[in-house]
């Protein structure tokens, strides 16, 4: 999955000025001939861009923007997450769309529109979401404000230790001046959950528990042992810039964030009493139609939470079926498929100790895997990224409620590479077997391939390089696993490609889970027993998954929506094309031209068959 990359997207940071980003986020709308609708276009986008940039210092960092004079401002601030604030954004985006739908879209061909719909599909949907629900992220299909998987006090610590260099003293006091913003976003935060519970936004009892876990985790311990002391520390130290950072950053701590941490825990376990088990977010206020946003959002496609239970069970039984026959191939017989998965994930030739040791040799494997399928890539891309992608862990502090693997996309200018996290909570649930399949999906050819590309994409405004598309990104990202696949990277390896299968079986259950929690009501007990018996994961790791579901309504669909959908518009474009398809210059089309909605995708690869045909 990519992290902080949808984020992005929620907000849409849209620029048409190829090659120069700071000068976009810089430059005031310009005036251009009324009858120049492309122009006219950029214009909008370079508007949108300009107020995306004065309103969120966070994006600015994340982009690696905030390394410029021109957005040096940004450095030293968080964004405003008061109910003011919020309104403005919500002001900004009605404007947005106005904007945009200003612009007459039938003038626009080719890119322009390719454009154009993309960056409409998310404005738009953004826009009516904070228009009709008034709880959660704004925008955005998270209905608890804080949970075990979202809340400042995730986001602050992770933008301030990972992208928030400190090179100088101005980058040192800066972080000073953020560690004492992180107190008043949590603050921030904190009303929102006394507003939102007013109008019965409580999140389930096991929501509850799982954050205040971890919010008591960081705020544990003295303050000068503090992760968010240690870190501007030990980086000021190694900038050779002198002063007494870890004093000042201690009585940050101590003096402002702690007593906020106190007051969110209290917040939160203030609603433990009110809380219900009830996983779903059909007993929330208008919960059915917040379901229905969710999959519209994730999906970007009108699929019912019929169709996608439907579709769920489905491919279940088709992917199942295909493990079984490679199962007994192996000489493996006896139960369910999900059984068999669970004695294969105990086999102890398959699993690293879980001590430091361990760990170090998964994530050395790690490398070596994106290093040995890199060698085949250029038979199957024209385009390769330049930027490179590190592996790391799963911040410790964070484990607990985190994903088992994400990504993080690479800062625009090049002076961050893309990262590859791993959930190393415990190895017992990183089985030899399933680690090839995650590093494809994870870095190349899946997220890290396609984000950098995007990026690094010069057909492409700047505005739609740091945009994402949940089906889009996550279904490239299976589609990566698929590919993999194709080039033989498990022709010797058969318990490898049980690991593939497994991973998109994993998926497909998901399909049958998300909607099962949220449209048909099913416990958390119910989704977890599902997900064991048909996957045979360790109880630890799918309890986490489901949680996350919980939490995050919708997305979980995202991966197998948008790889079904990106596979058989190969399909097609190969049906049609005979002997001219060329799978470089599909790859190429498809990911140069940026993540967008599927329906823009569909239009993206009809006219690309087209133009092949006629050549």
């Amino acid at each position: 999955m990519t992290s902080r990359f949808a984020l992005l997207a929620s907000v849409a940071a849209v620029s048409l000025m190829v090659g120069n980003p700071t000068a976009a986020a810089a430059q005031a709308p310009t005036a251009v001939a009324a009858d120049n609708e492309v122009a006219r276009a950029e214009a909008v986008y370079a508007t949108i861009f300009k107020e995306l940039a004065a309103g969120s210092p966070e994006a600015m960092t994340a982009l690696g923007l905030d390394r410029t004079p021109a957005g040096a401002w940004a450095k030293e601030k968080l964004d405003d997450r008061s109910a003011a604030g919020q309104a403005k954004a919500r002001e900004r985006g009605a404007r947005w769309v106005e904007l945009l739908d200003g612009i007459d879209r039938a003038k626009l061909n080719g890119m322009d529109r390719i454009n154009y719909d993309s960056v409409r599909f998310q404005l738009a949907i953004d826009a009516d979401a904070a228009r009709r629900f008034s709880y959660g992220l704004q925008g955005m299909p998270k209905p608890y404000v804080v949970s075990q998987q979202n809340g400042v006090y995730q986001d602050i610590p992770d933008l301030l230790r990972s992208q928030h260099q400190i090179e100088d003293r101005t980058d040192a006091e800066a972080y000073l001046k953020r560690l004492a913003a992180f107190a008043v976003a949590l603050d921030q935060e904190t009303d929102q959950i006394g507003r939102d519970a007013k109008n019965g936004i409580i999140p389930p009892s096991f929501i509850l528990d799982r954050a205040i876990g971890l919010l008591r985790q960081i705020r544990q311990g003295d303050a000068s042992e503090s992760e968010l002391v240690t870190s501007l520390s030990k980086r000021a130290a190694a900038a050779k810039v002198s002063g007494d950072y870890a004093s000042r950053a201690a009585a940050i701590v101590e003096r402002a964030i702690f007593p906020a941490l106190d007051r969110q825990i209290a917040a939160l376990d203030g609603l433990r009493s009110r809380a219900s088990g009830d996983a779903g977010v059909w007993r929330l206020p208008k919960g059915d139609d917040y379901y229905a946003f969710a999959l519209r959002y994730y999906t970007t496609t009108d699929m019912s939470a019929e169709e996608v239970h439907a579709m769920g069970l489905r491919q279940v039984a088709e992917i199942s079926a295909e493990i079984d026959r490679i199962l007994r191939a192996q000489g493996m017989t006896e139960g369910t498929v999900g059984r068999r998965l669970a004695l294969l994930g105990e086999q102890q030739d398959q699993l690293y100790s879980n001590d430091d040791a361990g760990k170090a040799k998964l994530l050395a494997d790690l490398n070596v895997q994106i290093s040995e399928i890199s060698k085949l890539l250029p038979t199957y891309f024209g385009a390769l990224p330049k930027t490179g992608v590190e592996v790391r862990r799963v911040p410790e502090l964070t484990e607990a409620g985190a994903p088992g693997g994400y990504y993080m996309g690479p800062a625009l200018d090049g002076s961050r590479p893309g990262a590859y996290y791993i959930n190393l909570r415990n190895t017992a649930e990183w089985p030899r077997w399933t680690l090839p399949t995650l590093t494809f999906h994870e870095a190349a050819p899946g997220h890290h391939f396609q984000v950098a590309l995007q990026q690094e994409s010069t057909r492409i405004p700047v505005l739609r390089q740091v945009m994402g598309y949940s089906a889009f990104t996550e279904g490239w990202g299976l589609y990566a696993e698929q590919l993999a696949d194709e080039m033989g990277a498990y022709r010797n390896d058969p318990l490898g490609r049980v690991g593939y299968l497994q991973s998109l079986l994993f998926r497909a259950t998901r399909l049958v889970v998300d909607t099962g929690i949220h449209h048909k009501r099913w416990s958390r007990e119910q989704a977890i027993r599902y997900m064991v018996d048909t996957l045979g994961d360790q109880e630890s790791s799918v309890t986490t998954e489901v949680e996350r579901y919980v939490a995050n309504p919708g997305q979980a669909t995202s991966y197998k929506v948008g790889h079904t959908r990106i596979a058989a518009l190969r399909e097609e474009a190969e049906a049609k094309l005979g002997d001219r398809f060329d799978i470089k210059a599909f790859h190429d089309t498809v990911l140069l031209a940026g993540a967008m909605p599927l329906a823009v995708l569909e239009t993206l690869v009809a006219g690309w068959i087209q133009s092949r045909l006629q050549n």
